[in-house]
């Protein structure tokens, strides 16, 4: 990897932007504010009565607020690398605001809850499908407690093997932080995979 250099010759940290995303109440703002050096800004609301008609609401949670725009936070990996770190919006309501906050990612984490596959399915769907941005999925220990193999998960996701499949606790930094290393470690696979076969259809021409 290439980095630019300051005029007194030390290496210019490279910025990394990853995209947090899932469904609703799966931990993102929990995610982005375990491990950001800077206060994290987010765009909480509180959940009345009437936002609880719009959005479903898993039934044992304790969830007062919800994101309406988007989560922010950095957090610097090495001398060199920083990463920035968007948290998607859960609600279908604000699915909308994916693209643009997908817009010049390297990678994802895509955050699931084994208590209600059923809320992921959608985002794994739009980085399966509707955009180009390399994605790992991280499954949620609520409570610490892993319910679920994760070889079951990902046959109930319909998850290509192609997409790496971690358990990741998001209270936990050292988890958290592994959780992006691994997405990042994907992002730089997929991209030299993608060179390689361009290559390869260049000096075939």
């Amino acid at each position: 990897m290439a980095f630019a250099t300051s005029p007194e010759g030390a290496p210019l940290p490279t910025s990394v932007k990853i995209v947090v995303a899932g469904g609703f109440g799966v931990g993102k703002t929990t995610l982005v504010s375990a491990v950001s050096e800077i206060p994290p800004v987010n765009t909480e609301a509180w959940m009345t009565q009437a936002s609880k008609t719009v959005d479903a609401v898993y039934t044992d949670d304790d969830k007062t607020t919800t994101t309406v725009a988007m989560d922010f936070g950095r957090i610097t990996l090495s001398q060199d690398l920083l990463l920035y770190l968007f948290g998607t919006p859960g609600q279908a309501r604000f699915w909308q605001m994916w693209d643009d906050l997908c817009r010049g990612a390297s990678g994802a984490v895509v955050l699931v809850d084994t208590r209600r596959l059923d809320a992921s399915f959608a985002a794994v769907n739009y980085f399966e499908n509707d955009t180009d941005v390399p994605f790992i999925v991280g499954v949620n220990l609520f409570d610490g407690v892993q319910t679920h193999a994760l070889d079951e998960v990902r046959e109930a996701l319909r998850l290509s093997k192609n997409v790496p499949l971690i358990a990741c606790d998001a209270r936990d930094r050292q988890s958290v932080v592994q959780t992006l290393v691994t997405a990042l470690t994907h992002s730089l696979e997929v991209a030299s995979a993608n060179a390689a076969g361009e290559q390869g259809t260049l000096a075939r021409r």
